[in-house]
């Protein structure tokens, strides 16, 4: 009976399917592309961290999603690295290792939103009630306003994945690329329709919410440019906004299909494919998109390397 119970604690992991001849290419590109994260994201984080003419509130928040977007890089690929070598039927993973990335990958997601939305009522001030701007948006309620969107994800999430510490096991296989709460209650045989309601009905709401609060924001905001004779001001707040909404819509789209795919068994191979994307995909824009639209951080860069030369 022990040998059993230890042995329903080891879980076989799918990974990434990837053929033999193209192994290494894969590894290469996706090593590439995890180096390319880390540095772009970190490398944003330190630049604001030691310009102290960007200690702004825009800019202090950037670095709250450069350090999600790391962190959510970190907690999935280099996992998918070690197994792209690894023949499937050897990928094992125990079980609170499943359970830890599972926690992570959901909590990159849900704190991606969170802090979009934080930020959305950032550029709502700034833009709409320029005035006041400096004594709502102190360096105090920018700390509790991170801590919020840091925190709110995690209740959520912690709840999410606490719901399958009741459910025993019956099944062994992982078949995801990497772990997540989908993939961590499908090993029970139980009812699992609770899990089945708070998991979609979380993915629904946040995406929901993000949605209505970034959608209302801009619609404020544009609606305060129109009425504006200041095609300067109208000019930086627009691009600004834009970035903004393009790091939006990205992982909007991101967690949408992800979320469409799961209901259809048929297009599992295109779910597992969608599952990676949402953790590569906007973590390799995001520092990108913000690096090169705003202009004073853009600056900053291009002054940095100027000097080197």
């Amino acid at each position: 009976m022990e040998n059993e119970t230890v042995d329903m604690d080891i879980l076989q992991l799918e990974g990434l399917k990837v053929t033999l001849e193209s192994s290494i290419p894969a590894f290469i590109l996706i090593l590439l592309i995890y180096i390319f994260i880390m540095v772009s994201n970190l490398g944003l984080v330190i630049l604001i961290a030691m310009e102290s003419s960007l200690h702004e509130p825009m800019y202090l928040l950037f670095c709250n999603m450069s350090i999600n977007d790391a962190f959510g890089a970190t907690a999935i690929i280099p996992r998918v690295l070690s197994d792209v070598f690894t023949p499937i039927s050897e990928r094992y993973i125990h079980y609170y290792e499943c359970f830890i990335q599972a926690f992570c990958a959901h909590f990159h997601a849900a704190t991606s939103h969170t802090v979009l939305i934080v930020m959305a009522f950032d550029r709502y001030v700034a833009i709409c009630n320029p005035l006041r701007y400096a004594t709502i948006m102190t360096n105090r309620m920018v700390v509790k306003l991170s801590v919020g969107a840091w925190g709110a994800a995690f209740l959520l999430i912690a709840i999410l994945l606490s719901l399958n510490v009741r459910l025993s096991r019956c099944r062994r296989t992982v078949s995801s690329p990497f772990c997540d709460n989908a993939s961590l209650f499908k090993l029970s045989c139980e009812n699992v329709l609770i899990n089945h309601i708070y998991g979609l009905g979380t993915a629904v709401a946040m995406m929901a919410l993000s949605l209505s609060s970034v959608m209302l924001t801009y619609l404020r905001i544009a609606m305060v440019c129109l009425s504006s004779k200041n095609k300067t001001l109208n000019g930086k707040a627009l691009q600004t906004c834009a970035t903004h909404l393009a790091v939006y819509i990205i992982l909007f789209l991101s967690g949408t299909i992800i979320v469409i795919l799961h209901r259809f068994q048929s297009l599992s191979d295109h779910r597992k494919l969608a599952s990676i994307l949402l953790h590569v995909v906007p973590p390799a824009l995001n520092a990108v998109i913000y690096g090169l639209q705003i202009k004073a951080v853009r600056e900053k860069i291009i002054i940095i390397f100027t000097r080197k030369k």
